[in-house]
């Protein structure tokens, strides 16, 4: 069996590759690709050649963690039945010789029933997004939820919408472009130059900018939080004095598990979270190396989806 693949051969250099597939084994699932979207974190940080050193690194690589498909084959004792619309977060280890990281964006994939969640039909593409709202949901965990986000892209906007679908009040988001700071629904978006609030309980920051702790802490109330869920190549710093004033405290949290995933699809069943608005961009999977480019270059691609529909 063979699928059809983004790979990475080395940093800048893309290409659509035909790939041999591993055979399903007890507990995978074989998944016919649908659409698969791409992260302007951690792929685009892949493509530049960015990436820290991280486990499953190296050239060539499939890229990905963001897509949805359905079931092509599955064990009886697996939960999913053939023809159900699933989201996985990629395909460790099924490409042969071709690293995969994470190795979602191809035509089919081999994954681990487990890694797997069913949702809704009516849900279409915008099941990729689910990783994001998994990712939003995990910086959320715990109270009070953030008053301050710092980004307006997709990341952000779901960050805003579930603070408030989890009982928060609607934060203030900070954007400096212009083009980014529309569409917002229920919350503020502002220039952070017009910021003048410096008692912020959280602030939580997906911009991946390294370079902003100090300000960021700077607009922290006492015993203020910082939760940094971007991907951040550079090392991060701060002066110790403005922080030690403030007993700020700092978090990481840029991952999640399957536990939110499950949780963001409960909300968007139910209707709590709306992920409309968010996919600016679509193309055809021949068109990957153009549609990268555009994902990472192009300021008015909020989120850019594949459409793997053709070749599944």
């Amino acid at each position: 069996m063979h699928t059809l693949a983004v790979v990475l051969e080395t940093p800048k250099q893309l290409a659509l590759k035909r790939l041999p597939l591993a055979e399903t084994s007890g507990g995978d699932l074989a998944v016919d690709i649908e659409w698969t979207a791409i992260s302007t974190g951690t792929e685009r940080l892949l493509f530049e050649g960015r990436m820290p050193v991280f486990p499953g690194m190296g050239y060539p690589l499939v890229p990905g963690y963001e897509a949805v498909g359905r079931v092509r084959s599955c064990d009886a004792d697996s939960g999913f039945r053939k023809g159900e619309r699933v989201f996985v977060p990629g395909a460790a280890g099924c490409f042969g010789e071709v690293r995969s990281l994470f190795g979602a964006a191809a035509s089919h994939l081999v994954v681990p029933a487990r890694r797997a969640v069913s949702f809704d039909e009516a849900l279409g593409e915008h099941g990729t997004l689910l990783a994001l709202a998994a990712t939003a949901y995990h910086a959320l965990r715990g109270d009070p939820k953030p008053d301050c986000i710092v980004g307006h892209g997709v990341l952000g906007r779901l960050l805003a919408r579930l603070t408030m679908a989890l009982g928060g009040a609607p934060p203030v988001v900070w954007e400096r472009d212009a083009d980014r700071a529309r569409g917002a629904t229920g919350y503020e978006v502002i220039d952070p130059a017009a910021n003048t609030r410096r008692d912020y309980r959280v602030i939580c920051d997906v911009s991946g900018d390294a370079s902003l702790l100090d300000d960021l802490i700077a607009h922290l109330a006492p015993g203020g939080e910082i939760v940094l869920a971007g991907f951040y190549s550079m090392p991060l710093s701060f002066v110790f004095p403005p922080a030690f004033m403030r007993e700020a405290r700092i978090r990481v949290s840029a991952e999640w598990r399957q536990d939110d995933l499950v949780a963001v699809r409960d909300l968007v069943d139910r209707g709590k979270l709306s992920l409309d608005g968010l996919i600016s961009h679509r193309a055809d999977a021949p068109e990957a190396t153009d549609a990268y480019r555009t994902a990472f270059n192009d300021p008015s691609c909020l989120k850019m989806v594949l459409d793997w529909r053709a070749y599944a």
